[in-house]
């Protein structure tokens, strides 16, 4: 990792934490405005959606396939996301599923010099959520682990222009701010504050606790060599990311959210379901209750064969 890429990434997990608590300090006995909540509501989703669909189940895992045009549209919004290039992200990620919670594994919350005590597992959160970004993070080899995009020009273009794209996320909600407002400079600054500061800090942190929460704490149904858990709480801000268990099982399905009730927490699958609805994506891969049960089987296999 070069000088510049560390100090963004310094940069890009102080700043919205600062921000954070400086709208804490400032609103603490004023309630935010609903034109505000409305600006980081609204772009949180859509950047969101721009990692979980975009970068992770389509890019990622081939879940789906689509026109090139909302492909990069999809990119794009999660550029918006301040999480890094989009290239960069897909070949961590495809290396994460490479050696989950094993050496190389980028952000496992289980690898690493052991440390005895309560220490360990504090340590091993960390570096999961946080850590990794500073030592980790887009040395994947790209050529290795993301060939495909490499060799797409468009997101090239994309991945290339992250900063660009990024800086726009911050600026958009100051622009609308600006203009909701009657074009005033507090409408303006508060917007930048909510809808674009802000709205990084949790973004950031819901998709960091994938990496760590969501491989240690939480509940796990199928059979997989990982350590990796479903984490109900978490679903709808993550856009159904948190059922992280579903998804070990099954890397290729579009739905992490299997069963009934998961289902209605799984925003990524609502909006992939209505794009194939619409003829804007198609190939979408789902798992069957067959395939669901085998693998629960096996999980209850292994659990019957463990020792007592």
């Amino acid at each position: 990792m070069t000088r510049a890429q560390r100090i963004t990434n310094i940069v890009a997990v102080v700043l919205p934490f600062a921000a954070f608590a400086v709208a804490v300090v400032v609103f603490w006995n004023e309630a935010i405005g609903w034109r505000d909540i409305g600006i980081m509501v609204s772009i949180y989703v859509v950047a969101a959606l721009g990692i979980t669909i975009g970068y992770h189940r389509m890019l990622t895992h081939r879940a789906f396939q689509t026109k090139p045009w909302l492909a990069y549209t999809f990119a794009v919004m999660g550029s918006m996301g301040v999480q890094g290039p989009v290239i960069n992200w897909v070949a961590d990620h495809r290396k994460h599923h490479a050696h989950t919670d094993e050496e190389g594994d980028p952000h496992s919350p289980h690898v690493g010099p052991a440390t005895e005590g309560v220490l360990g597992p504090i340590k091993g959160l960390y570096h999961a959520h946080i850590g990794w970004l500073f030592t980790e993070q887009g040395r994947a080899n790209r050529r290795k682990y993301a060939p495909d995009l490499m060799e797409d020009m468009g997101m090239r273009w994309i991945s290339r222009n992250f900063h660009w794209i990024a800086l726009g996320s911050l600026a958009l909600p100051a622009v609308l701010g600006f203009v909701l407002s009657g074009f005033t400079l507090k409408g303006a600054l508060t917007a930048f504050l909510w809808g674009g500061l802000v709205r990084v800090f949790f973004l950031h942190h819901v998709t960091w606790s994938i990496n760590s929460i969501c491989h240690f704490f939480g509940t796990r149904r199928f059979a997989t060599e990982d350590h990796s858990t479903n984490v109900m709480p978490l679903a709808l801000l993550s856009m159904g990311e948190a059922f992280h268990h579903n998804h070990h099982a099954f890397p290729r399905s579009a739905q992490a959210g299997l069963s009934r009730t998961e289902k209605l927490m799984d925003p990524s699958m609502w909006v992939i379901n209505t794009l194939e609805r619409l003829g804007l994506v198609w190939n979408v891969v789902r798992i069957t209750p067959e395939r669901q049960a085998q693998k629960q089987a096996e999980a209850a296999a292994e659990r019957v064969a463990q020792p007592a």
